[in-house]
């Protein structure tokens, strides 16, 4: 089995085989463990060079990859061009990050006889990788979080192999994806199996559940997620489980930043909870404003989305879930209707309303996730309601403050940043740039765990931590040797060292945003 092969034999190409079956998903995740006790002791520059092979390989098929994608997902040229490219753009920026080693954390603490504490050994300290990981694929990323996507690409430069079960919604997609990205590990010369590709439900459970699966990386709807997350839990040994499920991404308007800016917010939050005909975890799907002016809003919200032109949601099943959830909260008690869209086969927006008082009432009415061109907007009376408001949300990915400089939102910024993994000053969610500081997720239900699946610190998800006490130097790994042959920050006896030359930053430009 090559490095990137399918688990149903070949590489992957032939997505009509049918799903893997057991037997087949027990090879392709012993081949991976195989290939990780073979790959995880190779130097970060070796590691770095996989990812740059694998970026490549995308970027010289990058025309039938994206052809294959929109035949298969009913995206646009456009968008999945742009996804295609941060996708590449975050394998370079993955594969600098580890070029610098600062994700080993490099800790010496020298025997010291002196110590306050009494006599101290020699002890260092770094992070190992997990093991193989098995990565779930989303729907709605094609690219950006799917067979190559977050999970796998951090995962791969944590020194750990993949194990990626694919989305049904593109499963020639994936087949195709995971094709490059074989013969790129092949040629870079990763081991055999560091890499693979399994489909079908069966599949999936068998993965979670395989003993020598040492992580999940998971990206999906919050009832997925909590079936993966129980499943976890039932192992004779859990593992951690990453899985980003979602949420409704609030956003605030202060009464002087509505007084100053009414037009100018709703029209742009028109735009940011379609953008992608609503499909992106981080459309923003709440949005409280002062009452008083509904018919305004109504009529605002009517002008801005007037040439609006819908499109397909990515799947049968999306679209019906998406119809189900709409009219659940429609015909909730205390809801109406701002903009009536419809559930056509390109369904146009909708935008319900309440009140403050009502979500009081019902808080259940601020959970309703609407997957899909369609939000909420709630009136509030006074600005004092807002951070007893916050508190009635669940974990969001994101939150929003609309604001003037001298508005006094200082409790609700502080309530938002409990709840939330990203919270934002006078601008819109749905675009996650791929950088060093970036953080997505959240508390629960919007993410599994306290970490991020977007930015370099993705990486760290992935490494446990290890420490070595009294171990003669010619046994030590590497970054942990005084002597430093890879060049790694170290923190000696509580001192930060940097090799000398080197600078501690990337070097991947500034693109990536999506």
């Amino acid at each position: 089995m090559t490095a990137g092969a399918s688990a149903d034999g070949g590489l992957a190409a032939d997505h009509s085989a049918g799903p893997t079956t057991p037997g087949a998903l027990a090879a392709a995740v012993e081949a991976a463990a195989a290939a990780f006790d073979q790959g995880r002791r190779v130097d970060p520059a070796t590691r770095a060079g996989w990812l740059e092979a694998i970026a490549a390989g995308l970027e010289q098929d990058a025309g039938g990859l994206v052809e294959t994608a929109v035949r298969e997902t009913h995206l646009g040229t456009a968008r999945l061009e742009g996804e295609l490219k941060r996708t590449v753009f975050q394998l370079r920026l993955f594969a600098a990050e580890i070029r610098q080693g600062e994700h080993f954390d490099a800790t010496i603490d020298h025997e010291d006889p002196a110590w306050g504490m009494g006599p101290r050994p020699d002890l260092r300290r770094y992070n190992v990788p997990l093991g193989v990981v098995g990565v779930f694929g989303a729907s709605n990323f094609p690219f950006a979080f799917s067979v190559m996507g977050g999970d796998s690409a951090s995962a791969l430069a944590a020194g750990c192999s993949v194990v990626h079960k694919a989305h049904d919604a593109h499963r020639e997609l994936a087949a195709r994806t995971a094709r490059v990205v074989a013969e790129a590990l092949d040629t870079a010369g990763a081991p055999s199996g560091l890499f693979s590709l399994v489909t079908g439900r069966q599949a999936g459970e068998g993965l979670v559940d395989h003993p020598l699966v040492k992580a999940i990386g998971f990206t999906g709807s919050t009832a997925g997620g909590r079936a993966l997350l129980d499943r976890i839990a039932a192992r004779p040994e859990p593992i951690p489980f990453f899985g980003e499920l979602g949420g409704i991404n609030a956003v605030f308007v202060a009464p002087n930043a509505w007084a100053a800016r009414r037009a100018e917010i709703l029209t742009a939050y028109a735009g940011s909870f379609t953008l992608g005909m609503g499909q992106f975890c981080t459309k923003p799907g709440l949005l409280f404003v002062p009452a008083g002016d509904a018919a305004g809003i109504r009529a605002q919200l009517g002008e801005a989305l007037a040439g609006f032109a819908p499109s397909r949601l990515l799947s049968d099943r999306l679209h019906a879930g998406y119809a189900d959830a709409v009219a659940t909260l429609r015909d909730s008690a205390g809801v109406d209707v701002l903009v009536a869209g419809d559930f056509a086969e390109e369904p146009a927006p909708t935008v319900l309303h309440t009140t403050a008082e009502e979500v009081r009432k019902d808080p259940h009415l601020l959970r309703q996730e609407m997957f899909g061109p369609a939000s909420l907007v709630v009136e509030y009376r006074d600005q004092a309601e807002l951070p007893g408001l916050a508190d009635l949300l669940e974990g969001q990915l994101t939150t929003t403050l609309q604001a003037q400089e001298d508005d006094d939102v200082s409790e609700l910024a502080a309530r938002l940043a409990d709840i939330s993994g990203r919270v934002l000053w006078n601008g819109w969610p749905t675009g996650v740039t791929v950088s060093y500081a970036q953080h997505h997720g959240g508390p629960y239900p919007a993410t599994t765990s306290n970490t991020t699946s977007v930015g370099t610190a993705a990486i760290r998800r992935f490494l446990r931590p290890v420490a070595y006490q009294s171990f003669p130097a010619s046994r030590l790994p590497e970054p942990l040797q005084d002597s430093n042959p890879w060049r790694v920050p170290q923190r000696v006896d509580g001192v930060w060292q940097h090799p000398a030359g080197r600078t501690c930053v990337g070097g991947a430009g500034k693109e990536g945003r999506q």
